[in-house]
């Protein structure tokens, strides 16, 4: 049992390698960002499994998967957010603004 989900594991891994590698740059960030925030679920299943097991190294291992799976959710919509904060129009620099020469 455990050799076959090594197998899969390893050759999911690759089929990963090959798909991602094929992916153009243009597509990758919003490709990435919006699986990140879809991938919710692993923090359910990361709560799911923390709960039902008994042992402590157990427990231990899901709150580092809860806290890994967070993490990659929050960043997933924070990358998005910045994302879509390229797309929005900037209103004019009104006169006497100093801001308005530097570049941002």
């Amino acid at each position: 049992m455990v050799v076959t989900l090594l197998v899969v594991f390893v050759l999911a891994s690759f089929v990963g390698v090959e798909i991602i590698s094929k992916v153009p740059q243009t597509l990758h960030t919003p490709l990435m960002s919006g699986s990140n925030a879809v991938s919710g679920i692993t923090v359910v299943g990361a709560i799911a499994a923390t709960g039902m097991v008994d042992s402590p190294v157990a427990q231990w291992l899901g709150f580092v998967a809860l806290v890994l799976a967070t993490i990659n959710v929050v960043g997933g919509y924070l990358v998005t957010d910045r994302m879509l904060q390229m797309f929005k129009k900037r209103e004019p620099a009104k006169q006497g603004d100093t801001r308005a020469g530097d570049g941002r």
